[in-house]
């Protein structure tokens, strides 16, 4: 059976819908928040961004807030956290930066796809692939009370950025939908995967 490109592009968003579910939702329980805490910093997490992207490109509603299918993934990721949270905490490290890659990787090619799908040029393609995969960890990382993550040391917003471009460079060049999206969440992957593995930080400002 082949698979429309809009829900491909569905699919893959609610995939990284989980993904950043479960892990702001591990995060707000990590931080004592209670049973809403959890559920609100879950939420905040999975769709901040994606909703942000939809409202400068003006797609109002928000997706995420047009189909039931958001708030349900995101209550079962916020579920699997509570229920299983002795689980989710002794997950090692790696593993949660790996999770947290794939579904950065996942929200910046839907971000950047979904924009040049509307005719946006390259340049602000990338800067909304870009939003689309950092908005909600900034949001999570506010709620906790954190500077956020996009904007301390570690390669993050670069990697989600890598991955727009390659999904634009890819699209101009004519190479379809559906393979630009896998190359641009590969190169997503690879960087921020590499740069956790070795420690790789962008230049500190030092006063």
């Amino acid at each position: 059976m082949r698979v429309r490109p809009a829900g491909m592009l569905t699919t893959a968003d609610l995939a990284a819908t989980m993904l950043f579910a479960v892990e702001g939702g591990a995060q707000a329980a990590a931080a004592g928040l209670d049973l809403f805490g959890v559920l609100v910093v879950a939420f905040a997490t999975a769709v901040g961004g994606g909703i942000l992207r939809d409202l400068l490109l003006g797609d109002v509603p928000p997706a995420a807030l047009r189909s039931v299918a958001y708030p349900a993934v995101i209550a079962t990721g916020a579920t699997i956290v509570v229920v299983l949270y002795a689980g989710v905490r002794a997950v090692p490290a790696p593993v949660l930066v790996a999770l947290d890659a794939a579904g950065l990787a996942l929200f910046c090619v839907v971000g950047a796809t979904k924009a040049l799908d509307r005719r946006v040029g390259g340049v602000l393609a990338v800067l909304l692939g870009t939003i689309t995969g950092v908005g909600g960890g900034v949001l999570r990382d506010l709620l906790l009370r954190e500077v956020p993550t996009v904007l301390r040391t570690d390669i993050y917003a670069l990697a989600a950025a890598l991955g727009a471009f390659v999904v634009v460079v890819a699209r101009r060049s004519g190479m379809p939908r559906a393979a630009a999206m896998v190359v641009g969440a590969a190169a997503c992957l690879a960087l921020r995967l590499v740069s956790a593995a070795f420690g790789w930080h962008l230049p500190q400002v030092v006063a």
